[in-house]
């Protein structure tokens, strides 16, 4: 092709660019036009709201950002001759290759496109043809004779390469515009990979609903991205079940739920809810007070939910007299015998509390109901059986029991009394750990022991009722855990766990009791487990997660970190006792400056001011105590900067403690001290490995004291 052709070529691909964005436009422009007067073709209110909220979402599904390439991609098919890829059938799609693609034309982007026709402009990436543009090879073509990458300035299309499968060309991690596109700088909330997505991370994506997965991925593998994109395909494959049922994506913190939060509006998907573990459980309890991290491990211990079950299960009693109930006109009477029976049988159901005390209530009715058909020859009404079962002689039976429990009455019940938590407890926790759980200031202490005098300064603080209890985060999971005892929560169609390293068993079970009848996609890397209670091993994760048969699929090939930083990370790795493959990059362009200074602030800022002189975002990782002190520095020297929490904000440069970094990433990344970042936790080394691994493009280590030996070398 000669320039004059390419010339010729790039200009018709602005003017289907152009086109394209015209007709997404008309499509919004009608929707919003039927958004307008969808009240006025309702055939009443309800139709009308639903009406109402299924056109605002297509609304916001059709959004155009003229700053984002409409399409990324491009598929060629040639003519439909031998054999189909694979030796399908014709009308199978395994590989997107369908017979009638033969000889056709299609641009790949970010959402379906079509024009007035009706005839499509851009496919979305979803489709089942739009598979071959990320599996396609000169090895297994799948039909597809050329296919072309798109390279974008901001919304200008400026350039574009060929492979051509059909003759053996193919260029992978080599392409000029993948490479671009990966490495490109970033500033603000994560992007999209619709773009750069590789075919094991196309695998991932495009996994069944019904499968469960969890992906061990080393740093810049892309696992954040696969979970999000896979929730995208998802919900373009199974719009209305998943619609129905909800998809949650649930991260670490709030910080790192606003950094992914652009991704799926991106794709044109906006209802999918973004939750914290603490998010899922604070409706539960405010939580007003910090445990003694000896504490916590106790709440977060798996050994808790047994003890919840026990605890639950000693509020049922046995009936210990019969009962007699008037309904005015005659006296119904229920002896001993047909009472034990009913409430054995709801016992044995294993019902959720709740369910199991209308359960029994339910049959103490359906005797009396028994009784009076036997004397009056009919049915009583059912204004008759609603008396019945609010009568006082049933709800005092019921009482009893089984009475009434709710799930902060109980986890406050069991901290509280002494014996009633021994009883639980016997056999699954020690007598020092019981002591830990009621607050006691000397585990040492006996069990019957009154409370310490004056109060801890951390921990749950016991009012006389739940109401007037100082809770803790520990705490509202055990009471998310005694809420699904008593009374089964719905769930979501899919959900998918991020950075699910560091879940305790306990918060395992608080996404489990949300996906029982739906699929989960984790994602994580245990040598990034920082949490007191992180898994060292995904099987054990998985199991509390209710998915003990999911398929562990490790991603290794890294594509954001370059080779000269996972390669300093990497030697944490035999610090970190986890068995996980190392990280390795595709990526030869970083740059790594490690240097002992001795004024840390103000190397600190000089390095600042140095890496603004590139392009893209740079993160300042400190000890969490230097956060402040050091962006007052930076201010001092004119460089405005930004918190963790801020990922909107303009300025370039972020100062992020240590403690928060987790899952974000920055092009340039400048790490202050990383003696001190191992100092302050436990787990200070798989901290400090997380810390290093947040560059894609340069890093900076610099230090006064010396480094863990390990990178010392």
């Amino acid at each position: 092709m000669t320039v004059t052709d390419l010339d010729l070529d790039l200009d018709a691909e602005r003017e289907h660019l152009a086109i394209s964005r015209a007709a997404l436009a008309r499509m919004r422009e009608r929707a919003r036009a039927l958004f307008s007067t969808g009240d006025q073709v309702a055939g009443d209110a309800y139709a009308a709201e639903t009406l109402g909220r299924t056109l605002a979402r297509r609304v916001a599904e059709l959004a155009d950002d003229p700053g984002t390439p409409l399409f990324f991609g491009r598929l060629d098919f040639g003519a439909a001759t031998g054999t189909p890829p694979g030796g399908e059938r014709p009308g199978d799609e395994p590989g997107g290759w369908h017979p009638d693609h033969a000889g056709r034309r299609y641009h790949v982007g970010r959402r379906h496109v079509t024009d007035d026709r009706g005839e499509p402009l851009v496919l979305d990436w979803r489709a089942p043809v739009s598979r071959s543009f990320y599996r396609a090879s000169a090895r297994d073509p799948q039909g597809v004779a050329v296919r072309r990458r798109f390279g974008f300035s901001g919304g200008t299309l400026t350039s574009f390469e060929d492979e051509r499968l059909d003759r053996g060309e193919e260029l992978g991690t080599t392409s000029r515009i993948l490479t671009a596109e990966i490495e490109r700088p970033r500033v603000g909330p994560m992007r999209d990979i619709v773009a750069t997505i590789q075919p094991e991370q196309d695998e991932l994506v495009r996994a069944d609903l019904a499968d469960s997965i969890c992906v061990q991925g080393a740093p810049g593998t892309g696992k954040t991205a696969v979970g999000l994109h896979r929730a995208a395909y998802l919900l373009y494959l199974h719009r209305e079940r998943l619609r129905r049922s909800g998809v949650l994506i649930v991260g670490p913190n709030r910080t790192f739920l606003s950094y992914i939060a652009a991704v799926l509006p991106a794709l044109g998907e906006v209802e999918v809810e973004q939750a914290t573990v603490e998010d899922l459980v604070g409706g539960g309890v405010p939580v007003r007070a910090v445990d003694d991290p000896a504490v916590a491990l106790v709440k977060h211990d798996a050994r808790m939910a047994e003890v919840l079950r026990r605890a639950v299960d000693a509020y049922i009693g046995e009936p210990t007299e019969p009962i007699t109930v008037s309904d005015g006109s005659f006296r119904w009477r229920i002896g001993l015998d047909p009472l034990h029976r009913l409430v054995e049988e709801a016992r044995r159901e294993r019902l959720p509390y709740a369910t199991g005390r209308e359960r029994v209530r339910a049959r103490v009715v359906s005797l009396l109901q028994r009784q009076a058909e036997a004397r009056r020859a009919e049915s009583p009404s059912d204004a008759w059986l609603r008396r019945m079962g609010r009568a006082t002689p049933v709800t005092a039976f019921l009482d009893a029991v089984w009475p009434a429990l709710t799930p902060q009455g109980l986890v406050h019940a069991l901290l509280a009394d002494p014996q009633r938590l021994a009883a639980a407890a016997d056999g699954l926790l020690s007598a020092e750990e019981q002591a830990r759980l009621r607050g006691l200031a000397d585990p040492a202490q006996s069990a019957d022991a009154p409370p310490p005098a004056r109060p801890r300064a951390a921990g749950t603080k016991l009012g006389r009722t739940p109401k007037a209890t100082k809770w803790t985060a520990a705490d509202a999971v055990l009471i998310d855990e005694a809420a699904g005892l008593i009374e089964r929560p719905g769930g979501f169609g899919h959900v998918v766990v991020d950075e699910a390293q560091d879940l305790s068993p306990m918060q395992c079970r608080v996404i489990a009791r949300r996906s029982e009848h739906g699929s989960i996609t984790l994602l994580g890397d245990l040598a990034q487990g920082t949490a007191p209670w992180a898994s060292v091993d995904w099987r054990e994760s998985l199991r509390h997660l209710g998915k003990p048969d999911a398929v562990v699929v490790p991603l290794t090939i890294g594509f954001r970190v370059p080779a000269v930083v996972v390669a300093f990370a990497n030697r944490l790795l035999p610090a970190l006792a986890v068995d996980v493959p190392p990280a390795e990059s595709l990526r030869r362009d970083g740059a790594l400056d490690v240097r002992t200074v001795e004024d840390l602030t103000a190397a600190t800022v000089a390095e600042v001011r140095a890496a603004l002189a590139h392009d893209g975002s740079i993160g300042v990782i400190v000890p969490d105590a230097a956060v402040d002190g050091l962006r007052s520095a930076l201010a001092d020297a004119g460089v405005s900067t930004a918190t963790a929490d801020d990922v909107d904000a303009a300025a370039r440069v972020t100062v992020v403690p240590a403690t928060m970094v987790k899952g974000l990433e920055y092009d340039h990344v400048v790490v202050v001290e990383p003696a001190a970042i191992v100092a302050a936790e436990p787990r200070g080394l798989h901290r400090l490995y997380v810390v290093l691994t947040r560059a894609v493009s340069r890093l900076s280590v610099l230090h006064r004291e010396p480094l863990p030996p390990l990178l010392a070398d």
